[in-house]
């Protein structure tokens, strides 16, 4: 008996050596390689190089899901800064998201980060505001649980998210040129497995024996140039351009956001972090789907027939019609046909039944650059399940447009805000905010601003609401807005602000260019208003350069807004700036502040 002990005991270790092997030949080679310095690590965080005190997001962090040697897309996070200590006093917000979360085209000053920073400022005396933005264009839930962790470690106080549209055709998306071997179990591993020297080492080999006939596909036709000599991201990313409604592709597109915002939010709840989660939108009423089905046979009749009797029928005999074929032809999945209801139907004034089929010409478009509804229900479900707040941006955005049907009143194209978009979302985080301050119990004061006072002193100038309409020019003179690309046809300048703008799209200047040229043209004019506001996009763009905030700390003094004087006063001292009177402005602000 103890001999059939030893001879199973000695079985075991045996088969346990066996396996232990190759564990340690692959752990003594990883360690090999990090040692030599082969590999590369990307993370989210970077110290700036300008000053020490503070840290910003890595602005090329999409490097990490792509090998050197392969084709990746031009797409970068803004810089924006926060303190790499935080204050005691400190409240950090850090919001998360896509192209419409990072304010496209305008950039930070429309996005969401940038409109809660400057309402937040006044609205939380004494307190440290800091709205960090880490959304940026294309990317989707893949991205955002990916640097979960990393934003964690920045102790935010809460986090906004805005995302939904990308889980399609964004980057890692399921119907994306952009994935890593595939979709679902296979993504989440290479995200794990991304940082490894070993892993890195094995996709670069593969690079080198891919041929440049078998690299991701290109929608672009030889001979097609646009600005630049390249496609806008959108010609570039659609792999499946033909996902339908109900497919295996279209619920992977589901299960995998379901999968990831669950996690997400989980991962948040048990950090004991706050999150606001946002409906998403997009322009349903003056954008037509951009691949449809063909009309089925069983509803070609109904729709001949309806749209046929027009000319020979009075209006109320023609709504007549439309509500009786109405709801039969919902069943369809022509998006065009869908449209054309919509548009029938609001001609005619029915404007509940325009809604219904502007609706369903989105849930039908084959090219999935516009979220379905089904994502909004996954984030209302998973907010409900980890305690999250609903921000209902969508609806918001539908109260302030015409028969609730959003439109190009609201928006730019498919799904980007307007200024006037932009700033309804953004109030609508502001909003939700503001009511989950008052449950907090801890007698912290909020003073609200409205978002008539945050539109008049909105931190966009002229210069970048051009340069925001020339992006959406050379946007739409792409795919898949058009079949033949073209080179967009940019309004003249009227003035030297439009002319700085279009330079900054061109290229032939930088922003920081733009902006300083614009303050010394603003000083120049005696234009105060617009001084004050150039004063404070760079104060805000760069924390660490003194001048810049001693200034705008003055300006604010002056207009007796202390929270925000108080604030850039600081970022003055620590950034080195020189002045007689920072320490007793400080200490005389922080005593008005303490008696409020």
């Amino acid at each position: 008996m103890t001999k059939q002990n030893n001879n199973q005991k000695n079985k075991t270790a045996f088969y346990a050596i066996a396996l232990l092997i190759p564990v340690l030949f692959f752990l003594i080679l990883e360690f090999g390689l990090r040692l030599i310095g082969f590999g590369t690590s990307t993370p989210l965080f970077i110290e700036n190089p300008a000053n020490p005190n503070y840290i910003l997001p890595q602005p090329n962090i999409l490097q990490r899901y792509f090998p050197e040697g392969t084709e990746q897309p031009s797409v970068t996070m803004e810089a924006n800064f926060i303190l790499k200590e935080k204050p005691a006093n400190g409240y950090r917000i850090v919001v998360q998201g896509g192209s419409t979360a990072a304010g496209f085209p305008y950039g930070l000053g429309a996005s969401i980060a940038g409109i809660l920073d400057q309402r937040l400022k006044p609205s939380l005396p004494g307190r440290h505001v800091e709205v960090l933005n880490t959304a940026m264009s294309a990317v989707n839930s893949y991205t955002l649980i990916d640097i979960a962790d990393e934003i964690i470690e920045q102790k935010p106080d809460a986090i906004m998210i805005y995302t939904g549209h990308n889980e399609y055709l964004g980057i890692l998306g399921v119907g994306s040129n952009y994935t890593a071997f595939g979709a679902g179990l296979s993504t989440t591993w290479f995200l794990k497995l991304k940082e490894l020297s070993l892993f890195q080492l094995m996709q670069k080999l593969s690079v080198a024996v891919i041929s440049p006939d078998t690299e991701a596909p290109s929608n672009e036709k030889p001979g097609q140039q646009t600005q630049g000599n390249a496609r806008t991201f959108m010609a570039k990313v659609a792999k499946h351009k033909n996902i339908e409604k109900g497919s295996n592709l279209y619920d992977a597109g589901l299960e995998q956001f379901e999968k990831n915002i669950s996690a997400l939010l989980q991962k948040y709840q048990r950090a004991g972090i706050p999150v606001f989660i946002s409906t998403i939108a997009s322009n349903i009423k003056d954008q037509k789907p951009f691949v449809s089905a063909e009309l089925e046979s069983e509803y070609l009749a109904s729709a001949q027939k309806l749209f046929a009797s027009l000319e020979q029928q009075s209006k109320a005999q023609n709504i007549s019609s439309l509500k009786k074929v109405s709801l039969t032809l919902q069943q369809s999945s022509s998006a065009t046909l869908h449209f054309k209801l919509a548009q029938l139907a609001l001609a005619l004034g029915e404007s509940s039944i325009a809604k219904t089929h502007f609706g369903l010409a989105k849930e039908h478009d084959l090219l999935r650059f516009r979220a379905p509804e089904a994502i909004n229900h996954i984030i209302r479900e998973q907010a409900q399940k980890f305690d999250a707040i609903v921000v209902e941006t969508q609806k918001e955005l539908e109260i302030r447009s015409t028969d609730r049907i959003i439109g190009n009143n609201l928006m730019l194209e498919h799904l980007h805000p307007n200024l006037r978009g932009y700033f309804v979302v953004a109030n609508s985080f502001y909003n939700s905010f503001a009511e989950f301050w008052q449950t907090q119990g801890d007698n912290s004061p909020f003073s609200p601003i409205s978002i008539e006072q945050a539109w008049a002193e909105r931190l966009i100038l002229p210069q970048e609401e051009y340069f925001g309409y020339a992006t959406i020019l050379g946007l739409t003179s792409d795919y898949p807005f058009t079949d033949n690309p073209r080179k967009p046809r940019l309004p003249k300048p009227t003035d030297w602000q439009q002319q700085l703008g279009q330079d900054f799209y061109a290229k032939k200047i930088t922003w920081l260019d733009m902006m300083e040229t614009s303050l010394k043209r603003y000083t120049l004019e005696e234009n105060t208003k617009q001084r004050n506001k150039t004063l404070q996009i760079l104060a805000d763009a760069l924390p660490h350069q003194g001048l810049y905030n001693l200034q705008i700390a003055e300006v604010k003094f002056q207009q007796g807004r202390y929270n925000e004087s108080l604030h850039y006063y600081q970022r003055a001292k620590l950034a080195g700036a020189i002045g007689n009177t920072i320490d007793s402005n400080i200490s005389t602000l922080e005593s008005i502040l303490q008696k409020d």
